[in-house]
């Protein structure tokens, strides 16, 4: 991993830091549509439209038009609950990192940085889901510098800063589409703790579901 430097988060560092969430969570859009067309609902209603619209119309033409209409607005509404998240994230967790991750007990914001440009980012606070374990949160790798083991790296300094500070465990939240991000996890240790839906009406239909995950940790004490 030639010429990367992890290092605690700066002001100056506070655009780039979107930029790559931003990037990162868009990404996932095509994997979601994806993951929404393959839902028994959407089979179905695509299906029924299709048979409905062919027997009243008499023409093939019609229920191919339509199946496609059908198609661009679930993917728009993809688009539109990513956008959502994203500009929810940025308001509520990333607008001020200073404040959520660096001004606050046991909570940190590191970017990784290749020849001064910053190519990665990753932060933890205490969870509010599982109290009494820190929670890894915004993770994120530029497309360019992928496959160099900065993320890997990044989920280690996670690591280390729990252990650190006498938490037993790291747990962290990834959805059904993000399967890359799952393996990395499987391949640090982390363990899959449960699965479930996200609350949100339009996440249940469509069957979005969120994963934890969880790495059990070795404290000084308990080595000592």
């Amino acid at each position: 991993m030639a010429n990367i430097q992890i290092r605690k988060y700066q002001d100056e560092d506070a655009d780039v830091v979107k930029e790559l969430f931003t990037l990162g969570m868009s990404e996932h859009v095509p994997s979601s549509f994806t993951h929404v067309l393959k839902q028994p609902l959407t089979q179905m209603f695509l299906m029924v439209t299709f048979c409905a619209l062919i027997t009243s119309s008499k023409s093939f033409l019609l229920p191919v038009l339509a199946v496609t209409l059908v198609l661009a607005a679930v993917r728009q509404m993809v688009v539109y609950m990513f956008n959502k998240y994203i500009e929810t994230t940025l308001k509520k967790d990333l607008d001020n990192i200073g404040r959520t991750y660096l001004r606050k007990n046991n909570s940190c914001f590191w970017v990784a940085e290749s020849d001064g440009r910053v190519v990665g980012t990753v932060g933890c606070l205490p969870s509010e889901r599982a109290p009494g374990f820190l929670e890894l949160k915004r993770i994120s790798v530029r497309r360019s510098h992928r496959g160099m083991g900065i993320a890997k790296a990044l989920c280690q300094t996670v690591a280390d800063f729990t252990r650190e500070r006498g938490f037993p465990a790291v747990i962290l939240y990834t959805s059904v589409v993000q399967t890359d991000a799952q393996k990395l996890y499987e391949h640090m240790g982390y363990t899959k703790i449960r699965e479930f839906l996200i609350p949100e009406l339009t996440a249940k239909i469509l069957n979005f579901t969120l994963f934890e995950y969880r790495l059990d940790l070795q404290t000084d004490n308990e080595r000592d």
